[in-house]
């Protein structure tokens, strides 16, 4: 299905003028034809049934009469038939038998651009709907926003992870959006999710080794937490394969909630925090050490005092106590001899 653009068609002032003129004149015929039936004159009975005739009639050109607003437009179909599209802002007259068709027009999803000031009604799969009218018949070409809800997946390692994200779009085929696809709102969100897990099931929450996050079979650091501008990427990549026969184009993706689930968030906590100690216990060793060997080279070198083996291994002991311990050191001091 291709889009076709109907063009000259912002003539819908003139038609107005023309048919409310020819109201008026039918109006006038009535009057003036009225009682010109009762005097028996052959002009009275024609101009009477002309304007009688053209004031039931006229009402047909109303009805072809659209009014767009900037990034909006129109699907027409005549019985049937798809006759073409009509966008920009602007006063239009199309041929009066025509309709518009919008399969999501009364699907609401959880985005920008869906805001109805009527009653809602959730229907079962958790779209909302309202009362139709031919204001929402139009198609937004606008950018929206889609916050698909938080979904719960396994990351490569199996953990299951709790993620959220914000897809931006905008319909650029209305021809497709509208006869490719039974509802192109609910297609979209669908296709959201499950892009959504295929990239997240490649990547690990967190970075783990010997995971190859790029498929060229060399492991890397790609994780969920760490690449999140390269998932986002990736993701807004998948779901735009998969709504190009919708007509929609994808503008960007971006992770907007990114935990582990409740059921193992305490144990990774645990892990991340027992990780860090032990990151900083490497830390305060090798620090520690450093400055032993430091202590050892400046008393040879000035001949303070000297030491032997014995002595030596003592002293190092008694500084990396002193250097690695959690609590102030409270030292003992000999007053004897060392010897």
């Amino acid at each position: 299905m291709q889009e076709k653009i109907l063009t000259n068609k912002k003539n819908g002032m003139a038609v107005l003028i023309v048919t409310i003129l020819f109201m008026a004149a039918s109006i006038a015929g009535c009057v003036i034809g009225g009682p010109l039936l009762d005097a028996e004159n052959p002009i009275g009975a024609p101009i009477f049934a002309a304007s009688v005739v053209i004031l039931v009639l006229c009402w047909i050109p109303l009805c072809g009469l659209k009014v767009l607003k900037p990034q909006e437009a129109l699907v027409l179909t005549l019985f049937g038939k798809y006759v073409g599209t009509i966008k920009g802002e602007g006063f239009y007259f199309v041929n009066p038998f025509c309709s518009a068709v919008n399969p999501a027009a009364r699907t609401k999803l959880n985005q920008s651009g869906d805001v109805s000031t009527k009653q809602p009604i959730t229907a079962k799969d958790g779209s909302v709907e309202g009362a139709t009218s031919m204001e929402n018949k139009k198609i937004s070409l606008k950018i929206m926003t889609l916050n698909n809800n938080r979904q719960k997946v396994n990351d490569c390692l199996g953990n299951p992870v709790e993620i959220g994200i914000a897809v931006m779009w905008r319909i650029v085929d209305t021809a497709k959006a509208v006869f490719n696809v039974d509802n192109y709102k609910e297609f979209l969100s669908l296709q959201c999710d499950s892009a959504l897990r295929n990239v997240v099931r490649i990547y690990p929450y967190d970075v783990a080794p010997n995971v190859d996050t790029t498929g060229d079979g060399v492991a890397d650091e790609g994780s969920l937490r760490g690449s999140s501008e390269i998932v986002a990427e990736r993701i807004r990549k998948e779901i735009q394969d998969r709504v190009n026969q919708a007509g929609i184009e994808i503008i960007e993706a971006r992770i907007t909630y990114l935990a582990y689930a409740p059921e193992i968030a305490a144990v990774m906590l645990q892990r991340q925090q027992a990780s860090a100690i032990i990151d900083a216990r490497k830390m305060i060793v090798d620090g520690a050490v450093s400055m032993v060997e430091m202590a050892l080279a400046r008393l040879s070198e000035n001949n303070t005092v000297e030491l032997d083996e014995e002595r030596k291994a003592a002293m190092v002991s008694n500084l990396l106590v002193v250097l690695c311990g959690n609590r102030d050191a409270q030292p003992v001091v000999n007053s004897g001899s060392l010897y």
